[in-house]
C-alpha cells in the first residue's frame, strides 16, 4: 500500500518512513501543507486509476497550509482517501475539529507504532481509498472470506463466526506469514479503549482455532511465543 506522510518534524518523519518502510508499504513524504495537498492529489487521482491504494498520515500543525485546511481541501474536491491525522493536541476539541474536517481517524502523538499500523490497515479495509485495488475475496486452500458480504467458508460450508471472529480472521488472511503482536491485534479488532492487559486476544484466536480445525481446515493459525501470532497457511 501507498502511505503519504505530511509531517514537518524531522525525527518523527524519518520514524515513519523507516517503520512503514520496514513494513513492505511505498511511502511519500512532504515536509509543508502545499506540497502536501499536491502529493495527495496525485496518489489519489493514481488510486482511481487503478493504481496503489493509499493513506494519508497528516500532522495538524504545518508550516504555510495547516492540516485542517488541507483536509478540508481535499474532501471539498471529493478526494475520498483515508486521512489520519497526527497531532501533539489530544483535547477533545481538536480531535473533534479534526474529524469534521473529514479525517477518518485521529491519533494523537506520542503513538505507539502498532496501534499506527493497525489503524492504517483498518482504514484501507474500509475501502476507501479511491480504487477497487484490495481484494474483495480473501483466500486460503479452500478457506474463503468475502469482504463484501462479511462471511466466511471452508469447502463451500459456511463458518459460524462471530462478529469478531470474522475481523479477526481478516486480519489474518489479509497478511499470510506476517506477525502481529498482541497489542497489534487488539488495537485493530477492538479498538484503542480495550484494555491492552487483558487476554481477549488469545481468548479470540483459541475459538477462531477452535472453529476452523472443526470445520476441517489444517492448522493455519501459529503462535510465536512471546511475541504474537501469524496466519501461514502453507505451513
Amino acid at each position: 500500500m501507498k502511505i503519504l506522510i505530511v509531517e514537518d518534524d524531522a525525527r518523527i518523519a524519518d520514524f515513519l518512513q523507516r517503520g512503514l518502510r520496514a513494513e513492505g508499504h511505498t511511502v511519500h513524504l512532504a515536509r509543508e501543507g502545499s506540497s502536501g495537498l499536491a502529493l495527495a492529489r496525485e496518489a489519489a487521482r493514481a488510486a482511481r486509476d487503478g493504481g496503489e491504494p493509499c493513506v494519508l498520515l497528516l500532522d495538524l500543525a504545518l508550516p504555510g497550509l495547516d492540516g485542517l485546511s488541507l483536509c478540508r481541501r481535499l474532501r471539498a474536491e471529493g478526494q475520498t482517501l483515508p486521512i489520519l491525522m497526527l497531532t501533539a493536541q489530544g483535547a477533545v476539541e481538536e480531535r473533534v475539529a479534526g474529524l469534521r474536517a473529514g479525517a477518518d481517524d485521529y491519533l494523537p502523538k506520542p503513538f505507539d507504532f502498532d496501534e499506527l499500523l493497525a489503524r492504517i490497515e483498518a482504514l484501507a479495509r474500509r475501502g476507501g481509498a479511491g480504487s477497487g485495488a484490495l481484494a474483495r475475496r480473501l483466500t486460503a486452500g479452500a478457506l474463503v472470506f468475502d469482504r463484501d458480504t462479511r462471511r466466511a467458508s471452508h469447502a463451500g460450508q459456511p463458518l459460524e463466526l462471530t462478529a469478531r471472529e470474522l475481523a479477526l480472521l481478516e486480519l489474518f488472511m489479509a497478511a499470510p506469514g506476517r506477525l502481529y503482536s498482541r497489542e497489534r491485534i487488539l488495537a485493530s479488532v477492538w479498538g484503542q479503549h480495550e484494555d491492552p492487559l487483558t487476554n481477549i486476544v488469545d481468548v479470540y484466536v483459541r475459538r477462531l482455532r477452535a472453529k476452523l480445525e472443526a470445520a476441517g481446515a489444517p492448522a493455519l493459525i501459529h503462535t510465536q511465543r512471546g511475541l504474537g501470532y501469524r496466519f501461514e497457511p502453507g505451513r
